[in-house]
């Protein structure tokens, strides 16, 4: 017998039981973005590779380890997105966007990255970001951060932390990556394998190296803070000045580096150690170069990404999940002249009743069955038309989630009805 064909190691189905909280959390998003003036792009899953590398970096893990790339017919060298602040400075540049503008956009849909599948981690996993374009001040910084934290508020999710950090300036870290490696260099011994690596293609990765027997080593590498520059000290004294003004508390980490080549000077994540080692729930910064970087005019921005599942993960986890019905009424119909009127007048009341959830029971069955399947529904209440009720032009209501009595309605006024108690 043939072996059932699964779902991809690190790719997910998303069942008909989880989608409703899906979607309370992709509503609330919406609505918090749109309320700060972003407005949605949406860009393909599939970008020719060098875009990632040019962006990413061709040293960083994403580029060496976790890349989804083939090649086309055409020979073409094709990715999956890993990562969608790439793609928005791609499409920004070729449709002219960036161009004397001002941008404030956000995204949502899937990423691919071939990585370990951890809780509230897969391969592909989805992502909702929102990016500014065009302002160099930390004005904006701020107002990321606090569109960030805005989502906690409506999302009902407490305890996450805000860490921040800045990077400078390409050229201040460039003085400061050579002291680091110096000082890195002078104690390779106690580096591990992947930090060997990176301290020749990438050396800011490791100070964010989650290997506990480096802890004491990277607390004592030199700090970037001590290279700065005039500007780029204003630049964040400015953001924490705003931050408190505020009211967000933060911490500052000076060891937060972003995994991603092209951030400089802001950086930021929200933590949680609710969802075990990978803390991260949503994570951004400053990107001032990577528009000129390909191929566009110098264009200051600054952006922010959070993994879906991880934050449904952080839902589940806090027990404060909010009630999320996929129906509100199911039509129990008894008869064959119900069974026939049943579904048209289940459109009728879909027609009058804006955004009702109705499912008109198919299939017949017995009484007693019926409303077995009306209450596995969900539904808040079943609508009950059987031969005598139909004669008399009425309707049963009955309330499957609270106490109330039964109740008749004429057929005629039923739709108004509905839209009083739903």
């Amino acid at each position: 017998m043939a072996k059932n064909i699964q779902a991809i190691r690190g790719m997910h189905d998303i069942l008909p039981d989880q989608s409703p909280l899906w979607h309370f959390l992709e509503r609330q998003i919406k609505t918090v973005v749109e309320s700060y003036g972003y407005s949605e792009l949406r860009t393909p899953v599939v970008e020719m590779t060098d875009l990632f590398k040019r962006s990413i970096g061709e040293v960083t893990d994403i580029v060496e380890k976790e890349m989804y790339t083939f090649e086309d017919r055409n020979g073409d060298s094709l990715t999956l997105r890993p990562e969608c602040t790439a793609s928005c400075v791609r499409a920004g540049i070729e449709n002219g966007l960036f161009h004397n503008q001002v941008q404030r956009i956000w995204y949502y849909g899937p990423m691919f990255r071939h990585e370990r599948p951890q809780k509230g981690r897969y391969r592909q996993f989805y992502q909702i970001g929102a990016e500014a374009y065009g302002l160099p001040g930390p004005d904006i910084d701020i107002e990321i951060i606090l569109l960030t934290q805005r989502f906690w508020e409506a999302l009902g999710l407490e305890g996450l932390e805000l860490q921040i950090n800045t990077l400078g300036t390409p050229e201040e870290r460039s003085i400061y990556r050579e002291q680091l490696v110096a000082y890195l260099s002078a104690h390779s011994d106690q580096l591990d394998e992947d930090s060997q690596r990176r301290l020749i293609s990438n050396p800011l990765r490791v100070l964010d190296s989650k290997n506990p027997a480096m802890r004491s080593l990277i607390e004592q590498a030199p700090s970037l803070m001590e290279y700065l520059g005039d500007e780029s000290r204003a630049h964040f004294d400015q953001l924490c000045a705003g931050l408190e003004a505020a009211g967000v508390s933060y911490v500052i980490n000076t060891r937060l580096v972003r995994g991603l080549d092209y951030y400089a000077r802001t950086v930021f994540e929200w933590v949680t150690d609710k969802l075990g080692a990978q803390g991260t729930v949503c994570a951004g910064g400053r990107y001032d170069g990577l528009v000129e970087q390909l191929g566009g005019k110098p264009t200051p921005a600054i952006g922010f990404a959070m993994g879906v599942e991880r934050l449904i993960a952080l839902l589940e986890e806090s027990g404060h999940l909010p009630e999320l019905g996929t129906v509100d009424a199911y039509l129990v119909l008894m008869g064959d002249t119900p069974q026939q009127q049943g579904v048209v007048l289940a459109d009728k009341l879909r027609r009058e009743v804006p955004g009702l959830r109705l499912v008109a029971h198919c299939g017949g069955g017995s009484f007693k069955s019926q409303f077995k399947k009306a209450d596995r529904s969900g539904a808040r209440i079943a609508l009950v038309l059987g031969e005598d009720e139909l004669a008399q032009g009425v309707i049963g209501i009955k309330f499957l989630r609270e106490e109330a009595e039964q109740v008749q309605v004429s057929l005629d006024g039923l739709a108004g009805y509905l839209k009083g108690i739903l």
